[in-house]
């Protein structure tokens, strides 16, 4: 018979030696491979009916993330990261003559006896390509690393990645057990990746309903359809984060969403956070428009939006009442009319950013202290038409300030300085940067008053070495940022 080796001792008596040679025999000899049954026939179309997506990225670039973490891979195909479809790892067949013949089987690796809620939680602190790889190494581990629970993030950087292939790969992974929707994700971060365009979005929007963060900065070919299209669709979105989007010039539902309004959504979107730093094109009527639809917003960052005037502000504080921090640094029509609306937002201010804004002076300022009596953070950066009596109105009033920027300020001195130190106690962040008239006079006033000092920036003043040693004797956890190379 082919395939197998009988030996048999003619004397009918036990023969050591064939004995000893029988198992050499048997493995050395060619056996045919048994013919599949039916059912492992079933088997293997239902395993390749399962795809499992790989993620294949260039040497040396970033790949896909879950939130926890970045690595790279080590495939490359054309130069570009591309989204491959695997098989999970097929059964183990083997001959029942080599299984009988083969030496004892090693014991059992000590991660396989974890069980299943180990193996779950130890695979939670990979890297989404990682998991991927995990899905290859067993039926066992291709089953947990696909555990829904383990999807909650999906995080794709890289300029060169097809992020709107890969994210058509993952979420049909991952809506296979509830189709067409990934109930359990909640964050997406494709930020940096240019290659995404409204499809990549569209996809989201359509599979992703419990969607709650979403991040694409930097991501420049996505337009306002795509981003109406996420915020209509997903209901529960809270975070968006859509700067360097030069193309998107509004937050809005779309038509069809305004027309068939459900009772749940309402007119208004559930964004709390928006960030469209650089997005150049934005205006007053879509900033209007925004406020309007947003109206839960409490973080909005507007830097560098530069066709932007105090009428926008206007509407902002008209419809978003419970705004906490604002940044509208770089805005250049931002003038302290512009600073009296947002001290319309009173006491819920805590945050404020008007870096850089050439038209505020004193009285904007005053009317910002005035009001907000609880904010805690203040830019003011590059604002040359602040004096001291701009800083003694903001100390007297916002006793509680904690960090406050006020670098490229030619017109604050030594007098403004110390009316903060007597006031501002709890002050840990302090940049007076390129400020010419401070000296070491101010600074050590405000030492020894402000002990919590942690970051003071003094680059480009005129400020001795002993005012520094100074500032360093009574503020031991303080770092202290200068240009004197006689200080170290």
């Amino acid at each position: 018979m082919m395939g197998r080796i009988t030996i048999l001792n003619l004397s009918g008596r036990y023969n050591s030696k064939f004995h000893k040679e029988r198992n050499h025999l048997w493995l050395q000899t060619s056996i045919p491979a048994p013919k599949r049954s039916l059912m492992d026939s079933d088997l293997s179309m239902r395993t390749l009916s399962t795809p499992s997506p790989a993620l294949i990225c260039p040497p040396n670039l970033p790949g896909f993330q879950n939130g926890r973490g970045s690595s790279t891979s080590s495939s490359s195909i054309t130069g570009e990261t591309v989204a491959m479809v695997h098989s999970p790892p097929p059964t183990r067949l083997t001959h029942p003559l080599i299984r009988l013949a083969s030496r004892p089987q090693k014991e059992q690796a000590s991660i396989d006896r974890l069980p299943d809620h180990s193996m779950v939680q130890i695979f939670s602190f990979l890297p989404t390509n990682q998991l991927c790889r995990c899905a290859r190494v067993c039926r066992r581990w291709y089953n947990l690393a696909w555990d829904p629970r383990l999807w909650r993030t999906i995080r794709l950087t890289g300029e060169t990645i097809n992020v709107d292939r890969a994210l058509k790969v993952l979420t049909r992974r991952l809506c296979q057990d509830t189709p067409n929707v990934c109930l359990m994700l909640e964050t997406v971060t494709v930020s940096g990746c240019r290659r995404l365009t409204d499809r990549g979005l569209y996809t989201i929007a359509q599979c992703c309903p419990e969607l709650r963060r979403l991040e694409v900065s930097g991501c420049y070919n996505i337009s306002n359809e795509a981003v109406f299209d996420v915020v209509s669709l997903c209901p529960n979105l809270e975070h968006l984060d859509v700067s360097g989007c030069s193309k998107v010039t509004c937050i809005s539902l779309t038509r069809e969403a305004s027309i068939k309004l459900s009772p749940l959504h309402g007119k208004q979107i559930s964004i709390r956070y928006l960030d469209m730093t650089d997005c150049f094109v934005l205006e007053d009527e879509g900033l209007h428009t925004i406020a309007a639809h947003c109206t839960q917003l409490t973080h909005l960052y507007l830097r560098r939006c530069v066709r932007l005037t105090d009428e926008g502000l206007r509407y902002l504080v008209i419809y978003c009442a419970s705004i906490k921090e604002l940044s509208v640094s770089d805005c250049r029509f931002v003038s302290d009319f512009g600073l009296r609306e947002i001290a319309k937002l009173e006491s819920r201010l805590r945050y404020l950013s008007i870096a850089h804004c050439g038209r505020v002076t004193d009285v904007g300022i005053r009317y910002v202290a005035k009001y907000c009596s609880k904010l805690r953070y203040l830019n003011a950066r590059g604002c040359e038409g602040i004096t001291d009596h701009g800083v003694e109105y903001l100390a007297k009033n916002c006793t509680k300030l904690k960090s406050l920027d006020i670098g490229k300020c030619p017109l604050v001195s030594d007098t403004g300085l110390e009316c903060l130190a007597l006031n501002c106690f709890n002050l840990k962040r302090l940049s007076l940067k390129s400020c010419e008239s401070i000296t070491g006079q101010g600074l050590q006033i405000v030492a020894a008053n402000c002990f919590d000092l942690q970051t003071l920036n003094v680059q480009d003043c005129e400020v001795s070495v002993e005012a520094l040693r100074f500032v360093k004797r009574h503020c031991k956890r303080c770092v202290i940022e200068h240009t004197n190379p006689a200080f170290f």
